[in-house]
């Protein structure tokens, strides 16, 4: 059984890197467009304090949960729009204290959770560790939403060992929604860490193989930059598909970004 403690730590931490950049924007600022259509910077963080509030009910409170889910099911192409709008409307300081506030609960409830607990979600059941790990990759996710906003650029660090993992993990899902048959047979995948190490999952002897930079990795799971741009190599014809609908975040497939042409 995996503690959790390491990926709660690494959210903290991503959370506080994210929080530092958006602290000092001025109003203008957080109506500034991102990359994802509609959204503004205060669209994202709305969106991380309805995600962390959402998982914080599905840790403490499952009836409360389960009506979210009602919801959901009810306006499925919606829900996530809404819940980021209403959100977006609040004035920067309290949407702020919101996010806030919600996450701090959040980490004291995922530390305080019993061991081999698991947790109903929009998906399968998820233990500590594993909502932990999705609510990193969507915080930093959608913080380089905002920071191509700003102009900015958030230099990669090894945190990123949790979205490259959740990223392998998912590839019969990123199959499975886009209506595939999952491959039956297992993936090679290393990739360069920011910090040079390279992280390997899957038999070293499999055919089907990916390599590449981790950050192109979780760029690509993430949808956050199209595939042309990205240095990311492919050996096998299932590898290969895999690379084009690869997808670490539940719900229908997503559109992801447009290519830039610049290549990597």
């Amino acid at each position: 059984m995996a503690d959790p403690t390491p990926v709660i730590d690494d959210l903290r931490a991503e959370s506080g890197e994210l929080d530092l950049l958006v602290a000092e924007l001025s109003p203008e600022q957080w109506a500034l467009p991102t990359p994802a259509p509609g959204w503004t910077v205060a669209h994202q963080i709305a969106h991380l304090a309805w995600t962390d509030r959402s998982a914080l009910l599905a840790v403490t409170d499952a009836d409360a949960f389960q009506a979210l889910v009602e919801k959901a099911l009810a306006a499925p192409g919606s829900f996530v729009d809404e819940g980021a709008e209403e959100g977006a409307v609040l004035p920067p300081a309290e949407l702020l204290a919101a996010w806030r506030d919600g996450r701090t609960a959040l980490d004291r409830a995922l530390r305080g959770a019993p061991a081999g607990a698991r947790f109903p979600w929009y998906g399968p059941p998820m233990s500590a560790a594993s909502m932990a790990t999705a609510r990193l990759m969507e915080t930093w996710a959608h913080g380089l939403d905002i920071a191509d906003a700003l102009g900015v650029v958030r230099p990669p660090t090894d945190r990123l060992r949790h979205v490259a993992r959740l990223g392998v993990r998912t590839r019969d899902f990123a199959f499975g929604v886009h209506g595939l048959t999952p491959p039956a047979e297992e993936f090679r995948v290393e990739l360069t860490a920011p910090s040079g190490q390279v992280w390997a999952y899957g038999d070293e002897r499999a055919v089907q193989r990916v390599t590449g930079p981790a950050l192109d990795f979780c760029l690509l799971v993430t949808q956050r930059a199209h595939r042309g741009d990205l240095a990311l190599m492919a050996i096998g014809p299932d590898a290969d598909r895999w690379l084009d609908i690869a997808q670490a975040f539940a719900g229908p497939p997503g559109t992801g970004r447009p290519a830039k042409g610049t290549g990597r």
